[in-house]
């Protein structure tokens, strides 16, 4: 029985497992050169080493566990989308060192400061520009403003000049007028005392005359009653004027005493009378001679109701 126990055994037993030493050799090789080459490559981004600590806290007292979460039964998975294929994942940069980093700090500061200087110095050259343009503008418009007064002044200059000029001009015309007049008023009363000195030799005044005249002109002293004489009986006038006013009356008459005309000088205040007097006038119609045989050509008469 025993016998036949073994060979049972031994033919249904699994085959044993040719070369095992080998096998694990091998994978322990692998397994070294993939170690080492992880090393290589990874040694040119080596971190410095951050050491971690975890701590299991305890509580002093016994306490009981709460009960188990139990979690939900996970839905159905939705139906997955089209797989996308993925952009390529930007390569990672190698971080610089500290004193890389320290050296490209410095440098960045020092580009700002560069920055910030030439900003400065073109701000103050753009001030400067700006101040410069407006002196200029200054300059010029001050320029500008002295040429425009100065041309003003001789403008005013030159008008004064030519005003004077024609006051002068005036002043001279005036005075060439008046020296004119004077040469004919003197050229007048030359003549005049030309004719006066040729015509003395046939004047009829007496010694003690003053005239020029060769005889003397004008009404006698009787001549104008004898006219109010001849008029006033020609008047009708019914009533009488208080006062006995007067009205005094211009009468021009041709060389043989035809009356021309009569105008009222001087009212007597009462119409009336005036027009009385007027019509009396007209109804004479031809005044006498004077004592010359003579008529005046105007003479002037009044007319009193009482007289």
């Amino acid at each position: 029985m025993q016998s036949l126990s073994s060979t049972y055994q031994a033919e249904f037993a699994p085959p044993p497992e040719p070369a095992r030493g080998r096998s694990y050799g091998l994978a322990a090789a692998a397994h070294v050169l993939l170690f080492v080459a992880l090393g290589l490559a990874t040694r040119w981004s080596t971190q410095p080493t951050v050491v971690t600590a975890v701590a299991e806290l305890w509580s002093s007292m016994p306490q009981q566990a709460a009960p188990k979460l139990m979690e939900p039964e996970p839905e159905p998975a939705p139906e997955p989308d089209p797989v996308k294929p993925e952009p390529p994942k930007p390569t990672p940069r190698p971080q610089p060192e500290p004193e890389v980093q320290q050296r490209d700090a410095e440098i960045a500061l020092k580009k700002q400061k560069e920055d910030e200087k030439k900003k400065a110095l073109e701000k103050e050259l753009a001030e400067k520009l700006r101040k410069d343009k407006l002196a200029k503008e200054k300059l010029a418009k001050e320029k500008a403003d002295k040429e425009k007064a100065e041309k003003e002044q001789k403008l005013k200059e030159q008008q004064a000049k030519e005003e004077l000029a024609k006051k002068k001009a005036a002043e001279r015309k005036k005075q060439e007028a008046q020296a004119k007049a004077e040469a004919a008023r003197a050229e007048a009363l030359r003549q005049e005392n030309l004719k006066r000195m040729q015509g003395l030799a046939g004047a009829s005044g007496g010694a003690n005359a003053t005239g020029t005249a060769l005889k003397s002109s004008g009404p006698s002293a009787t001549y104008a009653g004898r006219l109010v004489g001849r008029i006033k009986p020609n008047i009708t006038f019914p009533g009488d004027v208080p006062g006995n006013p007067r009205a005094e009356v211009e009468v021009r008459a041709s060389n043989n005493g035809t009356i021309l005309s009569r105008r009222l000088l001087q009212s007597s205040g009462n119409a009336a009378w005036d027009d009385a007097v007027l019509k009396a006038i007209d109804k004479t119609r031809v005044l006498p001679v004077d004592t010359d045989g003579r008529v005046p050509s105007v003479i002037v008469l009044g007319f009193r109701p009482l007289d």
